[in-house]
């Protein structure tokens, strides 16, 4: 393994060389920081392609909140979500008033059981977010037809996947609503910053209105955000040495990096308050959605690629991946997750992804305040615990992935 280069699913997977140049020319131009044509310019293409209209907010979580806000719902009301989750979205909903009921997975797809569903549903069922794990596709059919006889609505959870023209039908094409996240480590990545395809018109206004009124991030943030991609490339090869992982402690520390998520966050508790996407963060995010064909094929080639591995070397694999997938990581399932995981970061190699050891992810959430209980859901219990998944993002190479086959064959045979 190369020791200036770690594989990795964290290490600002998406800040290529062009991401950290726009990084750094829009860090002096300060009076587009805030506001510019950046964000409306990311609406439209995306409006374009997938249809409906778009509302950006500072996190996909924010999006989210926007959306159940502009429902005008009852609160107390019910939002399905899947276990195995992250806890922003189980935030969101709590903080709009709403329950968030987690209704079990499938281990093949990692996605909703549809067949468990209707046991989720009761008269103060509202909305059902289906999550496309990992890039792999919900039953959208099958959940929109469910959607349509309850009189209930459908949010797709399009934050591990962008779909482009190459992509299954099942993703994006059936929601009344699409959430979106432009995060470090999603389809693409803005850093920060997240949004709506709205495709009910009478929601529009609202959501117009809750756009209208958020707030903009102080600068001091906006410039952190706009340093990350820059002290994480120049960190990362350094972190097999230890002096990386100093450095973004210390940076840490003095608060130079922002937190994906609070202390509250992961207590079960979000803030209200909405904010507007940065312009500086659509800068990013738009640069990498006109690069969204080149970054999906190139998941695609690394999904097929630890397709044909797994199956040569027979391991335990997700069976409900097909090659055209552009999986933003490669799900594997293995008694001794952990232990492997451990023994692949003394050679740099490092598998912890937040997805692990957890139903509401990550594992350092408070999951007694998600509405989450153990037992709920036993087989998203029994996959969080398995699951060893492979990394896929723009950075990381096929020697790499070449190299991680090599170095886990061995581990997951013994297993």
């Amino acid at each position: 393994m190369s020791l200036w280069k770690p594989i990795h699913h964290t290490f600002a997977p998406l800040a290529d060389r062009e991401q950290r140049m726009r990084a750094v020319r829009m860090s002096y131009a300060l009076w587009r920081i805030k506001r510019g044509r950046s964000v409306e310019k990311l609406e439209r293409e995306i409006a374009g392609a997938l249809g409906g209209t778009v509302f950006l907010f500072g996190s996909g979580r924010e999006a989210l909140l926007a959306l159940l806000q502009a429902l005008k719902l009852t609160p107390g009301e019910e939002v399905i979500v899947q276990g195995y989750t992250c806890v922003v979205v189980a935030n969101a909903i709590k903080a709009a008033g709403m329950v968030p009921i987690y209704c079990d997975i499938e281990k093949d797809t990692l996605n909703l059981n549809i067949d468990a569903l209707s046991a989720c549903i009761t008269p103060r069922t509202r909305v059902i977010i289906c999550q496309h794990t990992f890039g792999i596709p919900a039953d959208t059919e099958r959940l929109r037809t469910i959607c349509d006889a309850h009189n209930l609505l459908l949010i797709e959870d399009c934050a591990h996947v962008l779909p482009d023209q190459s992509g299954p039908a099942e993703i994006g094409a059936r929601g009344h609503y699409l959430l979106l996240s432009f995060g470090r480590d999603k389809a693409i990545s803005g850093v920060t910053g997240g949004g709506v395809v709205c495709r009910v018109p009478y929601v529009t206004t609202e959501m117009a209105r809750y756009q209208e009124q958020a707030q903009d991030h102080n600068l001091w943030s906006i410039m952190r955000l706009l340093e990350y991609p820059n002290l994480y490339a120049s960190a990362r090869p350094l972190y097999g040495i230890g002096i990386g992982k100093i450095a973004l402690w210390l940076l840490a520390r003095l608060r130079l990096l922002l937190p994906i998520l609070s202390g509250g966050e992961k207590e079960g508790s979000m803030s209200r308050v909405l904010h507007r996407m940065p312009n500086a963060c659509a800068y990013l995010a738009l640069a990498q959605w006109r690069r969204l064909g080149e970054f999906n094929d190139h998941r695609r080639r690394l999904t097929r690629f630890y397709m044909e591995e797994a199956k040569s070397r027979n391991w335990n694999r997700v069976d409900g991946i097909t090659p055209d997938l552009p999986l933003q990581k490669y799900p594997l399932f293995i008694s001794g997750a952990e232990r492997i995981r451990k023994r692949l970061k003394r050679k740099n190699i490092h598998l912890h992804d937040g997805w692990t050891g957890c139903v509401v992810c990550p594992a350092s959430v408070d999951v007694t305040e998600t509405g989450y209980a153990k037992g709920m859901d036993p087989i998203a219990e029994e996959a969080c615990m398995e699951i060893l998944s492979l990394p896929t993002h723009p950075t990381m190479t096929m020697e790499q992935a070449q190299e991680l086959v090599s170095a886990l064959d061995p581990l997951l045979h013994s297993a």
